[in-house]
């Protein structure tokens, strides 16, 4: 066979320099199209809770920009991933979006019978918000401060059930973060959603719970349960005399719960570019903030490239305690 000329060689590159231009093109000419249809946002829990009102704040205020309706459908179960798989399973056009989650992001292995890779088959186009969970006790309890309930911990984890809202999900994470650094072991009661294990929380069925602020301010401001700390790295503007976990007894804790929106992987460049730009106009506004600062949340918006940077770290963090606290489960 004849070597290849340098005449050969530049033909090839020229060819190949076309398709790339070409595949440019096609790609910027499909982001300033978009959108031409209808979008689907997939929310993986019910109606109702933090993660539902995000799914229809996007929905609203995007489908206003967009000028069209914007259809919310949620996808409860196993700890968000049958609404994380449908989207990861999805067409990587950018017309089925998904609500993200701790859960479903970076603390995925908590969960072992999972189908699908999170990481290798989602993409985080932006964190939408992030707010601090809450350690909440029944108003009834003898339990008054987190110190005490640190000294419980260590002393009669027996006596100690918690409440999660499922396996990986951020309230599940939060106690086991303060049981990894807090050397202690309590006894976990896993709940089909924060609902259900509020329900019984506030009834003195469980006795503690790391709720999200989002979903436990309410019961905290109507008297049914009592704030012990905030598992944030500061105090909450809306809880300002609740200590930290940190402040409260355990250095150096720190965990917030957050919420993404995210599309297939594989979801041209340009439309997810696109699509932070346009989330960041529709939701970047003094009422979107308002709002979910009244639910206890503040508002993230960030870039795709700093969204998945953090979704990195997070995931190291997590996994660090899914392993240290052996979490996994079926």
């Amino acid at each position: 066979m004849a070597a290849d000329t340098p005449f050969t060689c530049m033909r090839v590159l020229r060819a190949f320099s076309a398709l790339v231009m070409a595949l440019a093109v096609s790609t910027s000419a499909l982001a300033q199209d978009y959108p031409d249809r209808l979008i689907k946002v997939i929310v993986p829990n019910p109606p109702g809770g933090m993660t539902d009102l995000l799914g229809r704040v996007v929905a609203k205020t995007l489908g206003t920009l967009y000028q069209q309706t914007i259809v919310v459908e949620n996808r409860a179960g196993a700890s968000g991933h049958i609404a994380g798989q449908q989207v990861a399973r999805s067409p990587s056009d950018g017309y089925i979006l998904l609500i993200g989650t701790i859960g479903i992001h970076a603390a995925y292995t908590a969960y072992r019978t999972r189908t699908y890779e999170p990481a290798n088959e989602l993409q985080v186009v932006t964190i939408l918000a992030e707010s601090p969970n809450v350690v909440l006790v029944p108003a009834t309890s003898s339990i008054r401060t987190f110190g005490e309930l640190l000294a419980r911990a260590k002393a009669d984890p027996a006596s100690l059930n918690y409440a999660t809202a499922g396996a990986g999900s951020s309230v599940h994470m939060m106690t086991a973060l303060f049981e990894m650094m807090s050397a202690s072991k309590v006894n976990y009661v896993p709940y089909k959603g924060s609902g259900p294990a509020m329900i019984d929380l506030i009834g003195g069925q469980v006795q503690v719970m790391f709720e999200n602020l989002t979903t436990g301010l309410p019961h905290v401001l109507s008297g049914k349960v009592r704030a012990l700390a905030v598992t944030g790295a500061t105090r909450d503007p809306r809880l300002p005399d609740v200590p930290t976990v940190a402040e409260a007894g355990v250095p150096g804790y720190a965990g917030l719960s957050w919420w993404t929106v995210a599309v297939p992987r594989g979801t041209p460049p340009a439309v997810v570019d696109k699509l932070a730009v346009d989330l960041r106009r529709a939701l970047g506004t003094p009422a979107v903030a308002a709002l979910l600062d009244k639910q206890g949340a503040n508002l993230v918006l960030n870039t795709p490239a700093q969204a998945a940077e953090f979704v990195k770290r997070e995931t190291v963090k997590w996994n660090r305690v899914i392993q240290a606290t052996d979490m996994h489960t079926d």
